[in-house]
């Protein structure tokens, strides 16, 4: 392999076959996937379980934008969150495995992966509430089950109606 000088201004660097660049290149490509699996947690439960909260509130035309806290990163096709309006159905209502494990009628709710900020739409609209005026989150599973019934997480959203 031939070797040669980079002049850059009144500095000199004698590269060997590229053998700077790759130096300088190799630690540099693995550091943006390391920071970005740091700011986001996985979609894994920890051990505590996985859990949803809504944050805040505010107007969204005729719907409301919710932003929610998790502890894990959902996704469609794996854990996720289920909102539903709180006075229309029980936590165990909202979940494919209601009537067998719950031993309760299946409600309605919709299911997203839309975080940290979703607007309510489908079985959660503001139009098919109802009288309700409490909306509800919790972690679902990819078959659409609630993890852990005792981990939910409703918002009086009356003031927003």
């Amino acid at each position: 392999m031939k070797s040669g000088n980079l002049h850059a201004g009144s500095c000199s660097l004698r590269v060997v076959g590229g053998a700077v660049a790759i130096a300088v290149a190799l630690p540099l490509a693995f550091l943006a996937p390391l920071s970005e699996a740091q700011d986001a947690p996985p979609n894994a439960c920890p051990v505590d379980g996985c859990e949803v909260k809504i944050v805040s509130v505010e107007k969204d035309g005729n719907e409301l934008r919710l932003t929610f806290e998790a502890n894990y990163t959902p996704d469609m096709s794996r854990n996720h969150i289920h909102v539903w309006w709180g006075e229309n159905y029980k936590v165990e209502q909202v979940s494919n495995n209601a009537e067998p494990v719950h031993h309760v009628k299946q409600g309605e709710w919709h299911p997203t992966a839309d975080y940290p900020a979703y607007v309510t739409q489908s079985a959660v609209s503001t139009s098919v509430r109802g009288a309700a005026k409490t909306i509800c989150v919790s972690a679902g599973d990819r078959n659409h089950d609630i993890i852990d019934v005792a981990k939910f997480s409703c918002m009086d959203v009356s003031g927003y109606l």
